[in-house]
C-alpha cells in the first residue's frame, strides 16, 4: 500500500470532497506535500493510520524464547525448545525460538538482548516461554510491562511452578554470593569470609 497519495485519492479515503482538502489546507488544517511538479500528495499513513497499523501488526512475529542456567542443563534446553515449537506450531503460527544459557540474574546474555531489541524496535507480535521464571528471575514483569506498552501478547504455558525452580534459584544465590564475595573479601574481613562460606556451602548442600 502507498503512502503518499495524490489530493483525489485522499479525498477518497476521507470521505470528503477535493474542494473540502482545498479548504483545509486554505486554513492550515491539513497540509499536503508538494512534488518537484507542484503536485499536491497527501500521507496516507498519517490520514488513516489504522490501515498500516493493521498492515504492521500482520507482519509481527511470534518469538518463543527458552532458557536454563548451565551447560549441564542442555537436554531442559532441548525439551523447552521442543514444547515450544510443538505448541506455535498446532496454532499455527509462524514463529522464531530464541534460547539461552544463563543465569536468570543476568540481564545481559545475547538471547536476551535479542528479544528485547525485537520487541523495543516493533518486530515482535507475541512472546511465548513456557515459565515466567524462564524469562529472568526478577524484573520479569518489566518485561511483560514493555510487551504491553508495546502491543504484544505474552502467552505463558505453565503458569504454576517450574519444576527447575530450586535448582536455579540456588544457582542465582550462588551468583550472589560470589558477586559479594569479591566485593567483602577486598576488605579482607575474616568475618565476612566466614559468613559467606557459611551460607555457600548451605546452599551447595541444598541442591543435593
Amino acid at each position: 500500500m502507498k503512502r503518499l497519495v495524490s489530493i483525489g485519492e485522499a479525498a477518497s479515503a476521507l470521505g470528503v470532497s477535493i474542494t473540502t482538502l482545498r479548504r483545509w489546507e486554505a486554513s492550515g488544517r491539513l497540509i499536503p506535500e508538494y512534488t518537484a511538479g507542484g503536485h499536491r500528495r497527501y500521507d496516507l499513513a498519517k490520514l488513516k493510520p489504522e490501515l498500516f497499523r493493521a498492515e504492521a501488526d500482520a507482519q509481527r512475529r511470534t518469538v518463543a524464547y527458552a532458557r536454563v542456567c548451565s551447560h549441564d542443563q542442555k537436554d531442559d534446553l532441548e525439551r523447552q525448545k521442543q514444547v515450544l515449537e510443538l505448541y506455535c506450531a498446532r496454532q499455527g503460527w509462524t514463529f522464531e525460538v530464541i534460547a539461552d544459557l544463563g543465569s536468570g540474574m543476568n540481564y545481559h546474555k545475547k538471547g536476551l538482548k535479542k528479544l528485547l531489541d525485537a520487541i523495543i524496535d516493533g518486530q515482535v507480535g507475541r512472546l511465548v516461554i513456557t515459565h515466567k521464571d524462564r524469562l529472568l528471575r526478577f524484573g520479569a514483569e518489566l518485561v511483560f510491562a514493555i510487551c504491553e506498552a508495546k502491543n504484544v501478547e505474552v502467552v505463558i504455558l505453565n503458569q504454576g511452578e517450574d519444576t527447575t525452580f530450586e535448582e536455579d534459584l540456588a544457582r542465582d544465590v550462588l551468583e550472589i554470593i560470589t558477586v559479594f564475595s569479591a566485593r567483602l573479601y577486598g576488605s579482607r574481613s575474616r568475618k565476612n569470609q566466614k559468613l559467606l562460606d557459611g551460607v555457600r556451602q548451605a546452599v551447595e548442600a541444598a541442591q543435593c
